[in-house]
């Protein structure tokens, strides 16, 4: 089979980091047509640096990178410095990029690249709140239809909220948006907490990052050293959850993860359950399913296939 054509969207984030290296280093599995950042864990104008900062970090300059919405479709920003520092990027010392940000808005680059593609070939990847998803889909609707699939990381049901007893982050900052998107008739494929929480970085998958001696194990190593603090601080977990690159890795192996297609609705009217992702696994209504939510992972897999892609890089 030929790579799987994706556009990753991101608001880079440690965890974003590690999903766009482990794309970046797959090239036979996965080819990254480019990367559209959004306002979501920091401000846009970090988001949009750090995706390039991760770029060279990888040795692949030549990623084109787009800057997109600054803010989500209705509501403020909400950020999550508390989680990843003040750049999103806390823990490693990363050299600011050289590499130039595309001029084009990202809406207009998702826009026009599933247009130039035959319908069904080209996948979404969004990692983030999902404004510039929903925003490209409410400017040319014409382009859902051509949407392969949408792999996205957010949302949560068993594992309830981690920014609101209800809600999950990148759902929340912009549950307008996931209401859009989720009510588009795309494919959609749900990467939520309940299987997030399931791909720990322990300290001997967090030790075998740092033992491929690159700096990219070593980065990868660090960054989940400071990320870790806060999730072993609130769930008193082993160490921290590797939400994000979770969505690449459904791409290369989706033996690892299993889930079911149900109905996903987002609350978007009241501020007590604002963003929360209302899934019906137990199939106790008649709303049609319209998302696979993945409940499970292969959690061993899962940590086999991100060090040995990482060593590639």
């Amino acid at each position: 089979m030929s790579a799987r054509k994706i556009i990753i969207d991101t608001d880079p984030g440690q965890d974003d980091a590690v999903a766009i290296l482990l794309a970046l280093a797959s090239p036979e599995d996965i080819d990254l047509l480019g990367i559209t950042a959004v306002a979501g864990n920091v401000p846009l104008t970090l988001t949009s640096k750090n995706a390039r900062i991760v770029c060279e970090l990888s040795g692949k300059p030549d990623v084109k990178v787009f800057a997109g919405c600054d803010r989500p479709l209705g509501r403020d920003l909400v950020t999550a410095e508390h989680v990843h520092g003040k750049t999103g990027l806390d823990g490693p010392s990363l050299p600011d990029p050289q590499m130039p940000l595309q001029e084009q808005h990202a809406v207009d680059f998702i826009i026009e690249t599933l247009r130039a593609h035959p319908s069904g070939t080209v996948t979404l990847c969004p990692l983030g709140p999902l404004t510039n998803i929903a925003l490209a889909f409410e400017k040319a609707p014409d382009i859902i239809e051509k949407v392969q699939e949408i792999v996205l990381m957010g949302g949560a049901y068993f594992e309830v909220g981690n920014i609101t007893p209800a809600a999950e982050f990148n759902i929340y900052v912009d549950p307008q948006a996931a209401h859009i998107v989720f009510r588009a008739g795309a494919p959609i494929v749900v990467m939520p907490l309940d299987v997030t929480h399931k791909a720990l970085v322990t300290q001997p998958r967090n030790d075998a990052f740092r033992a491929l001696g690159t700096p990219v194990g070593k980065a990868v190593a660090e960054m989940t050293d400071f990320f870790e603090r806060f999730d072993k601080e609130k769930y008193g977990s082993l160490g921290a959850p590797l939400h994000d690159p979770c969505v690449t890795a459904y791409l290369i192996r989706p033996d690892l993860f299993s889930g079911r297609h149900i109905n996903v609705e987002i609350e978007t009217h009241s501020e007590l359950t604002m963003g929360m992702t209302v899934a019906d696994w137990w199939g106790v209504t008649d709303r049609a399913p319209n998302a696979m939510f993945i409940g499970d992972l292969d959690a061993d897999g899962f940590f086999s296939l991100l060090t040995q892609r990482l060593g590639r890089l």
